[in-house]
């Protein structure tokens, strides 16, 4: 297998431990192990006599119960752990698709879709995303990038650079889209629940649409990331024995302390989300009133859902290298949005608890 270049983890490799403050991140504050255990008195007792055996391929009964009440119509047996969200959409991407076979992926967007796609051989139509619409969806242009070949939709909502969300009605036009031909929708979720109005929460993939596949994780709106082990949901049973299939070449189980801990998180999902979009909440009004002190760098599609957002920059030139140049000097990493394909860009992170101090010392760099 021949793939691209990973830019954005090229980027945050070399820069996410060199940079003391984070101002782009994608993920809310994290929690500690004994965050966990506080959830439920017996979990750490459980923890230590846990035997460090192999787990199911699948994953343990237990986190699978946990994951499939997350959603109204999947049972246990329509979940498959996964290693982190990233093998998910790995094994989606690889095992749906084939040479020959059309892909459609909206972009700007995380670079695996893309990558992974074109790996399988798949031909990828890209379905834009434009900041003169308000990184609204063309469901027109959708309907007309469909053909005979095309075998699977992906689609992120929220979305991840922009922050932005599907609404209801365009929603259900893209699963309409993909039922009429019985494509499969990969709907990556891995920000579900972070919609800044909760009452504009869509239903889940798998919920929405019986050839759907669902990508969950705690990385994102559980601040969880650490845990290393996430699920994908599907009611497709084909294309879900295809995924476990692939799985044996690659992770064939997950981590058993990981998915006894994961499992603990989601049955207490409604509070560890709660508190995330708390944090987001309460830092995008300090990231609004930055970006209106210096409108003659930034302009933006206020974000509606997680907690990220996309600005364009403007008169700085090189914006990677004004980016790098803000981590060395004054050690707060923004994001440059060449890793999305959209050099004059930045993707800019308000859920960690320190967003505060990231923003003054990004306000002092900018002075």
């Amino acid at each position: 297998m021949r793939i691209d270049p990973f830019e954005i983890e090229r980027y945050y490799e070399r820069w996410e431990f060199a940079a003391e403050l984070m101002l782009s991140s994608s993920d809310c504050e994290s929690l500690s192990v004994a965050d966990l255990f506080a959830l439920e008195p017996d979990a750490e007792r459980r923890l230590a006599e846990l035997r460090l055996g192999y787990t199911e391929v699948a994953g343990s009964r237990e986190l699978r119960a946990a994951a499939a009440a997350l959603y109204a119509s999947a049972g246990e047996d329509d979940i498959l752990t996964v290693a982190a969200a990233e093998e998910g959409l790995f094994l989606a991407f690889q095992a749906l698709l084939a040479p020959g076979d059309e892909a459609i992926v909206e972009v700007p967007c995380y670079g695996s879709p893309l990558a992974l796609a074109r790996s399988a051989g798949a031909a990828v139509l890209p379905w834009r995303r434009r900041l003169e619409d308000g990184w609204r969806h063309d469901l027109d242009e959708l309907a007309a990038l469909v053909g005979e070949r095309t075998r699977l939709i992906y689609v992120n909502s929220p979305h991840n650079p922009t922050g932005q969300a599907l609404d209801a009605d365009d929603y259900a036009r893209v699963v309409e889209v993909a039922r009429e031909r019985g494509i499969i929708l990969v709907c990556d979720e891995v920000y579900r629940g972070l919609e800044h109005d909760e009452a504009a929460r869509l239903d889940a993939g798998v919920d929405a649409y019986e050839h759907a596949v669902s990508l969950g994780a705690v990385s994102k709106a559980h601040g969880l990331p650490g845990l290393r082990v996430a699920w994908l949901a599907s009611r497709d049973g084909t294309a879900l024995a295809a995924m476990r299939e692939l799985k044996l070449y690659t992770t064939i189980c997950s981590s058993a302390p990981a998915e006894l801990l994961l499992a603990v998180a989601l049955r207490h999902d409604a509070e560890l989300v709660r508190r995330s979009r708390g944090f987001v909440l309460a830092h995008l009004p300090l990231i609004d009133a930055l970006l209106a002190r210096h409108g003659d760098i930034f302009s933006w599609v206020r974000p509606t859902a997680g907690p990220i957002g996309f600005p364009r920059i403007s008169g700085v030139g090189d914006v990677r290298g004004w980016c790098e140049g803000i981590a060395a000097e004054h050690g707060v990493l923004l994001l440059p949005g060449y890793v999305y394909g959209m050099d004059d860009h930045v993707r800019l992170g308000f859920g960690r608890a320190d967003t505060g101090a990231a923003v003054e010392r990004l306000e002092a760099a900018l002075a």
